[in-house]
């Protein structure tokens, strides 16, 4: 089945990496989608892809990078789009 999430991540997820990583791990996966920064602090991310790669995706979030601290990941099921080509960081 393939699904669509947005997570929000909160913590120390800025300057340490985390949105490379998460890049990273989603063109592994083969998941498509992007991640960003946020004014307030937290890291942004649409997932889009097989349900079994999106769920190990948030989990990745939870834990992030080395240098990350997570403190809350807030995870919204969204409708399936197909929209997403690849994987980026949005600026």
């Amino acid at each position: 089945m393939t699904v669509r999430v947005r997570v929000w991540i909160s913590g120390q997820v800025q300057g340490v990496g985390f949105r490379w990583a998460v890049e990273d791990e989603a063109r592994v996966k083969g998941v498509t989608g992007w991640v960003k920064n946020l004014p307030d602090g937290r890291v942004e991310a649409v997932f889009e892809g097989d349900e079994g790669a999106v769920q190990q995706m948030i989990e990745f979030c939870r834990r992030g990078p080395t240098l990350a601290r997570v403190d809350d990941v807030q995870v919204v099921r969204e409708e399936y789009i197909g929209e997403l080509e690849g994987f980026s960081i949005r600026r």
